[in-house]
Parts: C-alpha cells; sequence; structure tokens
C-alpha cells in the first residue's frame, strides 16, 4: 500500500520567504556597512542605529524561520514513517486474519476492497468480474469470519487493532526494551 507523498505547500513557501529574507538581509548589511564606512562609527545617528536594528531582526526572523521549517520537515518525515508502519500493520493483520479465515486469494481481494469502502459495483469494476461473483465472494467472507455483514466484517478488524495496537505509545516501547525500573 503506498501513500502520495504530501505537497510541501507549506515548506516551499516558508523557504522561498526565508530565501527572500535572506536576499533582504545581504542588500540591508551591504547598505549598514556603506553607510558606516561613508559617515564613519563616530557619526553614529538614529538613521543608522534603525537601520542596524532593523537588520538584526531580519536576521533573528530568518534563524527562527529556519529551525521552524526544519521542525515542519522533521515532523512530516516523522509522521510518514509512523503512517507507513500503520499501514503495514494493517496489512499484516489483515493477512493473518485472512489466513485464520481461510480466505482464498480472490476472497481477500473482495475482503480488502471491502474494508477499504468500496461498493460491490466498484469492486466488481477494479476485479473485472460480475458484481454477482462479488457477492458471492463476500458471502463466502461473511460466513468464514463469522459475521453478518460488511459493518461487522470492518468491526472485527478494529476490535483487533485496539487489542493490539499497531504501533506503541513511547512508554510501552521502552517497558518492551527492558527498563525494569530497578
Amino acid at each position: 500500500m503506498t501513500y502520495p507523498k504530501a505537497k510541501p505547500k507549506m515548506a516551499s513557501a516558508l523557504a522561498l520567504l526565508i530565501a527572500v529574507q535572506v536576499a533582504s538581509a545581504v542588500f540591508f548589511s551591504a547598505d549598514l556597512l556603506r553607510d558606516v564606512m561613508a559617515t564613519g562609527l563616530s557619526a553614529v545617528n538614529w538613521h543608522l542605529a534603525t537601520e542596524f536594528l532593523a537588520t538584526l531582526s531580519l536576521v533573528v526572523a530568518i534563524g527562527v524561520e529556519a529551525r521552524v521549517l526544519l521542525r515542519l520537515l522533521r515532523r512530516e518525515a516523522h509522521m510518514i514513517r509512523s503512517l507507513s508502519a500503520a499501514a503495514k500493520g494493517l496489512n499484516d493483520l489483515m493477512e493473518e486474519l485472512f489466513a485464520t479465515w481461510g480466505l482464498t486469494p480472490a476472497e481477500q481481494d473482495v475482503a480488502t476492497f471491502v474494508i477499504k469502502g468500496s461498493d460491490i459495483a466498484e469492486i466488481a469494476r477494479l476485479r473485472g468480474s460480475a458484481e454477482g461473483t462479488v457477492k458471492a465472494h463476500l458471502n463466502a467472507i461473511y460466513r468464514k469470519a463469522g459475521v453478518s455483514g460488511r459493518p461487522a466484517l470492518v468491526s472485527l478488524l478494529l476490535e483487533d487493532l485496539l487489542v493490539d495496537p499497531l504501533l506503541p505509545r513511547p512508554r510501552d516501547a521502552e517497558v518492551r526494551v527492558g527498563t525494569s525500573g530497578t
């Protein structure tokens, strides 16, 4: 199961803003340096002081925005890894249940589409089979799983997910690693 990559609109916009601010900071720094060279440090006035503070503020803002961008990119990478692990765990659980129920490969395909929310017509179209064939597979799936229909099938999967979560909580992971507290 693959997921489309997130559109990096916010990260790209922030990177572009940082680039414009860096160019502006270079321009203002060069201008400030020219002004100081022309008048000398002994002639510091409100204009130079204001220009210096504005340039300094811009440089600080660039640093803050760069940190925000890095944090955003790290968080996105973590979320993608977590989603990938959860999807793999869900897939493993589905395969385990399908094997336990003794589903045929065709029934496994139909069950997967049902769990994803596809209706009978859509499943038939995706599989290139008749709706009657899909209905027959669904009846066999429900019988083998011991459920009465689609909601009960999905509920059964959710119950197994809640009993055995796909991703351990950080505290649970520490306990499993072996921190015994002694």
